[in-house]
Parts: C-alpha cells; sequence; structure tokens
C-alpha cells in the first residue's frame, strides 16, 4: 500500500533511537500518521516542524498499517515566524486542533484548503490572520457537525438585531428574543458574520463564543482529554495586544 502527497506537519513525536512518528493533514487522506526514518536525527529535525508544507510519500505492508513516510521539504513556515510570539501562537493553534479533533484518515478537503489560508496569512504577518482565524474555527466546527446558524433569530425569525448566540443550538438570537435570557447567552459579534471587528475587544468576544462550542460541544465528543493548551496561549497573546 503506498501513496504520494502534498500535506502540512501536525505533530511529530520520537520514536526509538532515531526515528519520528509524525501526523499530517492532507486533502485526500486527512489526518494520517506515520514513521520517519531518521526523523529524530540532526538532518531531519530541522524540517519536521509543525506548520511545514511537505511532499509525503507513504507506504506499508497493509493499510490498517502505521506505514513510514519519506518526506521531502516544500515549505517551512516556522521559521518564518520564530520571532513573532503571536505568529508562533497563532500557528500551534492551527495544528495542535487540527491533530486534537480530526478522525484519522477522513479527507476534509475545503478544511484543507481554510487551513492552508490561514498558515500562510499567519506566516506573512497579515494584520488580517486574526480575523481569518476565527473564521477557520467556525469552519472547523461546521466541518466537525458543530456550526453555528447565525442568519437569523432563533426565538422570532427575524435577521436584524442579532447579538446573541444560544449555548445550547448554535444559533443566532435577536435583541428582542433573548429578553430575560441575555445574561445565559453567548456574544455575537459582528466578526462573526463577516464583517471586520471595530476592536481586538470584539475579536476577543468571537473567540469566547467559538471557543465555547469547541470546548463544550466538540471536545465533548472525543473523550476526557482537554482541548489544546495552545489554543489558550492564543487567546492570552492576542489579548495582550
Amino acid at each position: 500500500m503506498e501513496w504520494r502527497e502534498e500535506g502540512v506537519l501536525l505533530t511529530t513525536r520520537p520514536h526509538g533511537e532515531n526515528a519520528a512518528i509524525i501526523e499530517v493533514f492532507t486533502s485526500s487522506r486527512g489526518r494520517h500518521a506515520g514513521v520517519v526514518r531518521g526523523g529524530a536525527g540532526r538532518r531531519m529535525a530541522p524540517i519536521l516542524q509543525p506548520g511545514a508544507q511537505l511532499d509525503l510519500s507513504w507506504r506499508a505492508r497493509l493499510e490498517d498499517h502505521l506505514g513510514a513516510f519519506t518526506v521531502e521539504p516544500i515549505h517551512a513556515r516556522a521559521a518564518g515566524v520564530l520571532g513573532d510570539r503571536r505568529a508562533l501562537a497563532g500557528l500551534g493553534a492551527v495544528t495542535s486542533l487540527l491533530s486534537f479533533v480530526l478522525p484519522e484518515r477522513a479527507a476534509y478537503p475545503g478544511l484543507y484548503t481554510r487551513s492552508l489560508t490561514v498558515l500562510d496569512l499567519i506566516e506573512e504577518a497579515s494584520q488580517h490572520w486574526p480575523l481569518a482565524y476565527l473564521r477557520w474555527e467556525l469552519a472547523l466546527l461546521d466541518e466537525m457537525g458543530f456550526g453555528l446558524d447565525l442568519t437569523c433569530c432563533a426565538a422570532t425569525g427575524a435577521t436584524e438585531g442579532l447579538a446573541y448566540v444560544s449555548p445550547k443550538t448554535g444559533r443566532a438570537v435577536s435583541v428582542a428574543g433573548a429578553g430575560d435570557w441575555a445574561p445565559k447567552l453567548l456574544p455575537l459579534p459582528p466578526c462573526l458574520m463577516g464583517e471586520p471587528p471595530e476592536s481586538p475587544g470584539e475579536l476577543m468576544q468571537g473567540l469566547e463564543t467559538t471557543g465555547y462550542f469547541l470546548e463544550h460541544q466538540l471536545r465533548a465528543t472525543l473523550g476526557e482529554k482537554p482541548l489544546p493548551g495552545a489554543r489558550g496561549r492564543l487567546l492570552r497573546v492576542l489579548a495582550k495586544g
């Protein structure tokens, strides 16, 4: 069994004396693991950094075996963000969340394309990457079956005056529809509906809402493991400006 495809490196861990087990995300193979011979050695270690774009060849005796990767570097994103703590935190959050939530060997081509886009924006230090990251979290929730419905108010059907999200249903709620329940609802800043944020605080409100569904809906289906600490680090870095 073998295949060849381009993909982004999510995680790496030592295996034996000189090898490494890596997880990658590709368009048609999804999250896929394999052994890299010499992956922990001096030559390969700098290549096998989270976020790196790799040319991957995988081979195994049987399809359900772990198998072995042969890798060639295409683009090392981490090298471009070493001096930028915000960008490093963003890259870590994307790769860690993908490794955490994706089922093994299931294809998500749309999410793969979105992930490459946000990783490239992070590396370029684009001023828009935090907003792109927020929208990427929305896409991640949607691909995993926990998408938010922000088109109209769940209580009244109105499309104007939307200000909250129901933590139970993930649907938008208007000011009029919220009534006395408003304190129990999540914020719905305009940036969650595609508009540029007017302040860093508005972006953080959006991340508060997506974070609720990542933690209480998506994570709850994956056992007892906590969300990756990389997301929390990103929020702390963004909050400091």
